[in-house]
């Protein structure tokens, strides 16, 4: 029985590789412009690190990392009347 859990760990990791490249195409600020898509991102963020957790494979914890970061607000540069503020 031991040798299934490790060909099932291995699957696993597979799978939750190919799910963060599906969520990060779909945290792009083109796809996530209404407050709703927001939410939907932050879920699936939340849940995929959820999942990620237990993982022993390294590229899962990167994109996890990778995944968090597209929630972080973007910072912006104003300027008031040509000076910049912020």
């Amino acid at each position: 029985m031991m040798p299934n859990i490790g060909t099932i760990d291995v699957a696993l990791d597979e799978m939750l590789v190919n799910l963060a490249a599906i969520v990060l195409r779909l945290a792009r600020p083109e796809v996530t412009r209404t407050p709703e898509a927001r939410r939907a991102l932050a879920q699936s963020v939340h849940q995929y690190a959820v999942c990620a957790k237990r993982s022993r494979d390294p590229r899962v914890h990167v994109l996890k990392s990778q995944l968090e970061e597209t929630l972080k607000p973007s910072l912006r540069i104003v300027a008031i009347d040509g000076v910049k503020v912020a």
